[in-house]
């Protein structure tokens, strides 16, 4: 009897121990998947992205250049895509990231909407509808997601309308032509990020097996396009030692 229940307890310890450890491999597995240098060096530039916008309304005390209506629809992909944070854990980093890009983008909206709203020129974006963008980035979620729930949808909507969000302060930086030196700095980080990604989802491919995400892939590798003749003017500046300029185009 006594080796009976001896032998039942070591079994129970036994599970136990065998349950933390499929635990630790499990979360450690989704680390050594999705976590790589790319990525991590993406993650980085996205939050010096954050830093170098806030020091540049911060300091300058204006917001002069910024589009707001980008900043809000970053404010829109955030929170869509990062509604699970109320059911799902993943592991502390992604927890502390996504607040800190929620926390951030709404920080940058307060103060470019309320405490500095004397220096944001709203003539500058007036014609520019937000609704061009939404809609139709709703409409593919709704044809193109994982799967048809609201968490999925909104999921997949958020990815359509990041590969997009940058378009407003695209068009901003060609009528103003002249682009500061840290809001060069800022949009080349936020560009830099998403091209870091599409490296990072290159390396996967080809280390990881039955690592495909097309519906992540495609809105992507457009976004990364979007910041191309950025990229290049940014490059230029930074070669000659100048202020960005862009060439002027008729909006």
């Amino acid at each position: 009897y006594k080796r009976q229940v001896s032998t039942q307890s070591t079994g129970s310890l036994v599970e136990v121990v065998t349950n933390e450890v499929v635990e630790t491999n499990a979360m450690t597995s989704v680390f050594s998947l999705h976590m790589n240098a790319f990525r991590l060096a993406g993650d980085i530039l996205h939050l010096l992205s954050f830093v170098l916008l806030i020091i540049k309304i911060r300091k300058s005390r204006s917001c002069t250049g910024i589009s707001l209506k980008t900043q809000f629809l970053f404010a829109v992909v955030f929170v869509s895509r990062y509604l699970d944070l109320f059911w799902a854990w993943f592991s502390l980093y992604l927890v502390v990231m996504k607040l800190i890009f929620i926390g951030s983008t709404f920080y940058i909206i307060y103060l470019m909407g309320w405490k500095y709203r004397n220096t944001y020129n709203r003539e500058d974006e007036r014609k520019f509808n937000l609704l061009w963008l939404i809609i139709p980035c709703f409409t593919l979620a709704l044809i193109f997601n994982h799967k048809f729930t609201v968490s999925e949808v909104l999921w997949a909507f958020s990815l359509y309308l990041e590969a997009v969000a940058i378009l407003p302060q695209l068009l901003l930086l060609q009528k103003t032509k002249i682009v500061e030196s840290i809001t060069s700095h800022y949009i080349f980080c936020l560009g830099g990020y998403r091209a870091l990604y599409v490296v990072n989802w290159v390396y996967r491919y080809f280390t990881e097996p039955n690592f495909v995400q097309w519906i992540i892939w495609v809105p992507g590798v457009i976004q990364t396009i979007l910041y191309c003749d950025f990229f290049y003017y940014y490059i230029l500046s930074m070669k000659e030692g100048k202020i960005m300029e862009l060439p002027e185009v008729n909006i």
